[in-house]
């Protein structure tokens, strides 16, 4: 029962849609391999959600593709030759994972975000794909904190979202501490780096690195052109999260959506945000995958319409 009442509170909000934000009604198809999801839009591939892989001790989804089926995040594994191969483990495509909770790093990979189980099994329709899972943050047999993440997918008229919302909770104390690799962070495809001909663009008209790295807004994104068309992944905080989020991004490609960086990027106090026992606390991101003509500040604007209670 407290399951029940925990998803109904946390996806709530997701179950309405006015009529200006919807699209045209797509077949979803989520279906489930040996630890990961093979996520289908209209019988073509989307995404791949993966919570299993020896490499990489943390969910995060792979080879996401813009809607006409152009790849907008990195090859994983990277292709010598072909991709930038830093971070290879770190930045895998699209994850959410933190370099400090309770001093334990999980986004370096010097810990564990374990899959627990389906929450919510995977579903899909002709309006969305859904599931949730439940994730342990654990270093060795220490268990810091739980989260609890509902992945919505939907077709929308600026492309297919991905909304994200995150839960955590924990028996003990937990702190989310204070750097650069902290929320949740996108790896583009390398011809999509601002290095290869792509750009970064926030809704101050601020411009790549230079001007984006280390700001606050409400939305960043991250484009170009491949094969010809325009694509690109905007990403959209929630303007509910307890903190607007600076942007840790790299003209190499990187583009993260970070809450907890208060002395990371302004140089100002260091934070430690505390999350008492059994106390919940709550993310949640929007990602637009888009392609052809693509205006964030309606696109952010629709989405926020859909805020969750």
């Amino acid at each position: 029962m407290h399951v029940m009442r925990h998803l109904l509170w946390l996806t709530c909000g997701l179950f309405f849609v006015s009529a200006a934000y919807a699209a045209e009604r797509v077949q979803f198809d989520l279906h489930e391999q040996n630890g990961w999801l093979n996520i289908r839009v209209d019988d073509r591939p989307f995404a791949e959600y993966v919570w299993k892989d020896e490499q990489i001790p943390r969910p995060y989804f792979r080879q996401v593709r813009a809607p006409g089926g152009i790849q907008v995040t990195r090859n994983l594994p990277p292709i010598a030759g072909k991709d930038a191969v830093d971070h290879d483990t770190m930045h895998p495509g699209i994850w959410l994972s933190f370099g400090d909770i309770s001093g334990v790093d999980f986004w370096r990979n010097k810990a564990t975000t374990r899959f627990v189980e389906f929450v919510e099994p995977p579903t899909s329709s002709d309006d969305q794909g859904r599931f949730a899972v439940r994730l342990r943050y654990q270093q060795e047999d220490r268990v810091v904190c739980e989260e609890v993440c509902v992945i919505v997918i939907r077709q929308t008229t600026d492309g297919i979202l991905i909304d994200w919302t995150s839960a955590f909770r924990g028996d003990q104390p937990f702190t989310f501490g204070d750097q650069e690799e902290m929320g949740l962070g996108v790896r583009m495809a390398t011809p999509l780096a601002v290095k290869t001909g792509g750009s970064i663009r926030n809704q101050h008209g601020q411009r790549n690195e230079a001007e984006v790295w280390g700001k606050t807004a409400d939305w960043c994104d991250y484009h170009g052109v491949v094969e010809g068309q325009p694509v690109g992944i905007c990403l959209m905080p929630d303007p509910k999260n307890f903190r607007p989020s600076w942007f840790h991004v790299r003209d190499t490609g990187l583009m993260v959506a970070n809450p907890f960086g208060q002395n990371a990027f302004t140089r100002g106090e260091k934070s430690a945000f505390v999350i008492q026992p059994q106390e919940e606390f709550r993310l949640r991101f929007g990602i637009l995958v888009h392609a052809g003509e693509f205006q964030p500040q309606p696109a952010y604007a629709r989405w926020i319409k859909r805020e969750m209670p």
